[in-house]
């Protein structure tokens, strides 16, 4: 009579343990939505995105004329930053009354921000050498801004963002200072050596992000508090 073959070490009539449905297999780890993923120190991602592509050499002659080639941009802006502030008093009661933010009139503010911007890289802060367009639409110069658009806002949060912001004008005034400074002696930098130092670029954009996002907050385009970092 044949008998069954059994493998050394195991008990006569047992099988190895199979593995267990799919379906009750735990499901793999993902981060929580706040979180940004592979973040380790738990960083709190804020749903407005600034950053300008770090140019690997500059002009130094443009040094000496941005200031007067960007004149038209500023007519330009004078009057949209005028109309950037009609928008937001007119957001301001459509939140009142709806908890939502005019999607067309969302769009227009981001894009005036957004305008604001590629002239401040250009000319007040010597990061890019490109000549800005005479546009607000994204992808058309080497900084990027986008905010992301809210399906709904708190009704009266825009009665008292303004107060909870003070913390951040106080932090920022020191900030922009020093900014001055770095931009200051980057014009010099520049000059002779036709770069941006990398670590005062970086903190020169960091200082530009933390402002957008305080006019993200107190523009009454998100709800969310703006976290105290320049990243």
């Amino acid at each position: 009579m044949s008998e069954e073959y059994e493998q050394p070490g195991q008990p006569p009539g047992d099988q190895p343990p199979s593995e267990p449905p799919a379906s009750q297999q735990p499901p793999p780890y993902q981060p929580p939505a706040h979180q940004e993923a592979g973040a380790s120190d738990g960083a709190v991602v804020y749903p407005m995105t600034f950053n300008v592509e770090y140019p690997e050499s500059l002009s130094r002659l443009l040094l000496f004329v941005k200031w007067l080639l960007v004149i038209p941009h500023i007519i330009v802006l004078y009057a949209l930053n005028i109309v950037a502030s009609v928008i937001v008093l007119i957001a301001f009661f459509a939140i009142l009354f709806t908890k939502r933010y005019p999607q067309s009139l969302f769009d227009m503010y981001v894009g005036i921000r957004r305008w604001n911007l590629n002239a401040y890289a250009y000319a007040l802060e010597y990061m890019r050498d490109e000549y800005p367009p005479f546009s607000w639409d994204s992808g058309k110069y080497p900084v990027e801004f986008e905010v992301e658009y809210p399906e709904e806002l708190s009704r009266f949060a825009p009665l008292y963002k303004w107060l909870l912001a003070i913390p951040h004008y106080i932090v920022l005034i020191f900030l922009i200072t020093a900014m001055v400074v770095v931009v200051f002696a980057a014009w010099f930098a520049i000059l002779f050596t036709g770069k941006f130092p990398r670590s005062w670029f970086e903190f020169v954009e960091g200082v530009l992000r933390w402002t957008e996002r305080v006019y993200t907050y107190v523009g009454l385009l998100r709800d969310e508090y703006p976290p105290f970092r320049l990243a």
